[in-house]
């Protein structure tokens, strides 16, 4: 169903601009959406329409070059909400070589897009250091981190939820990896410990959802003649609370390139439902940082050697250990709740734009 062109939600008004649908599967396909895109929010920026200023998000990407023309052309006040950071991330995922003349244009684009805005909006402090070292004034950065709806997203017992018998998981400890699978998350040292506990009468191996790298997922557990495990499609947003309530333990997996430029926004997620959360990616980062704090599972830093022995260990031991999983678990939850909550969020991003361009 498409959405409407135009309608105002919570005093809201909202306007949606059209492009293409040539899809994702072509390299030319995407690019022809991003380009008619790109040009109605030009179109946009342009417009007889008067701003107190424009708040350019990141996706699809170089949106905030389209911030630097509004402002060259038309003396268009803008920020950026960088929730994630394009060109980098095909550079980390070996999509673009930074040094091609591609490469230079992309980087020169993007770097003219932040330099020029009133304020840059970061998700946390690596990735305000990728930001720093594009040439961006500290000044011009602030740091408000991803959020979480406690109210949407809350814990679900297992034995009050139906999943558990639709996919036969009664009596298992599920250990579920929710979400995309893509190139910028680390699955290497997860499968040896999917094929240490292949014989494990009790833990489960569950992973729902999609992306490039399913395909090597399954034919590794295929190959490996790992049982307690399978691969599920995505689920409706509506049970969500269903869906992470599969999960004893949720995985969440990030590439060392990654860091700064992705942050993945499950692990918040996953620490809302009250389960413990397995971090496996590098010590400093984001992520890793805000589940040390809240004490609401473990890291395990594929860098250091023996990282599937390591998982696997831990995956034992919480196994037999269910009074700790919970303890762990209430721990991140409280810690989510008080630090990354939609409504202070949200009051952070006010004040900040506030700040900058003066109240309404």
């Amino acid at each position: 169903m498409q959405a409407e062109e135009s309608e105002t939600r919570n005093g809201v008004r909202i306007v949606r601009v059209r492009s293409t649908h040539r899809g994702r599967g072509t390299i030319a396909g995407r690019l022809s959406d991003y380009a008619s895109f790109h040009m109605q929010a030009l179109r946009a920026t342009l417009g007889q329409r008067k701003y107190r200023g424009i708040v350019f998000l990141t996706t699809p990407p170089l949106l905030s070059f389209v911030g630097w023309l509004g402002r060259v052309l038309r003396g268009r006040r803008y920020a950026i909400w960088s929730m994630d950071l394009h060109p980098e991330a095909e550079v980390a995922a070996g999509m673009l070589d930074r040094r091609s003349v591609l490469g230079r244009l992309l980087f020169w684009a993007n770097g003219r897009g932040y330099r020029g805005a009133d304020f840059v909006i970061a998700l946390g402090p690596y990735m305000r250091d990728r930001i720093l070292a594009q040439g961006t004034k500290a000044e011009r950065i602030e740091i408000v981190p991803v959020w979480v709806d406690g109210d949407e997203i809350t814990p679900t017992l297992r034995a009050e939820n139906p999943l558990v018998s639709e996919l036969g998981l009664e009596g298992k400890f599920v250990v579920a990896y929710i979400g995309n699978a893509g190139l910028a998350h680390e699955f290497s040292d997860l499968l040896g410990a999917m094929n240490a506990l292949k014989d494990h009468p009790r833990i489960h191996f569950l992973f729902i959802g999609d992306g490039p790298q399913r395909a090597r997922i399954e034919k590794y557990a295929a190959d490996n003649a790992i049982r307690n495990f399978s691969y599920r499609d995505y689920y409706p947003r509506e049970r969500i609370n269903s869906v992470y309530g599969l999960a004893d333990v949720h995985v969440v997996t990030l590439g060392a390139p990654f860091v700064g430029i992705a942050i993945p926004t499950k692990a918040y997620v996953s620490m809302a439902t009250a389960r413990p959360v397995l971090f496996v990616g590098p010590e400093r980062s984001e992520t890793a940082d805000a589940i040390r704090d809240a004490e609401g599972g473990a890291v395990v830093d594929p860098a250091i050697d023996g990282a599937a022995e390591r998982i696997a260990a831990l995956l034992r031991s919480w196994s037999d250990d269910p009074s700790e999983t919970e303890r762990i678990g209430a721990h991140g939850r409280a810690h989510v709740l008080e630090n990354f909550g939609r409504d202070a969020n949200c009051r952070a991003i006010g004040e900040i734009i506030s700040g900058h361009w003066g109240r309404a």
